[in-house]
């Protein structure tokens, strides 16, 4: 077992929204909920932020911004195209946040970390 948790970011109705009014070539397929969901970003966290709710909520409040850009810059990355003010309240009607504290490697090899 890994010694993080596992956060993950689940899209809500109002970023879909979002995703197909900035995308700048409109002609293309509206994206679904159901889409952006299928496949999601894992962020590993220290597993000690996940222990309550509380401690969680906290992490989040200090670390929502950059979570919010990744997220954004998954979809356009030009800033230009994101919402002008980055805010918790903003972060909290866009996402649900999901957190796994079980996390297991079943591959026995290193993790390498490509450095994205």
């Amino acid at each position: 077992m890994l010694n993080r948790s596992a956060l993950i970011l689940r899209y809500k109705e109002p970023a879909v929204r979002w995703i197909n009014e900035a995308d700048p070539n409109p002609d293309g397929p509206e994206i679904t909920l159901e889409d952006v969901n299928e496949e999601r970003t894992v962020y590993l966290i220290d597993e000690e932020v996940a222990d309550t709710p509380k401690q969680l909520r906290k992490w989040i409040k200090a670390n929502f911004r950059p979570l919010f850009e990744s997220e954004l810059g998954g979809w356009y990355v030009d800033p230009d195209l994101w919402p002008q003010k980055l805010t918790l309240k903003l972060f909290d009607e866009w996402f649900t946040v999901e957190c796994h504290t079980m996390i297991f490697d079943t591959v026995g090899g290193p993790i390498e970390d490509d450095e994205i």
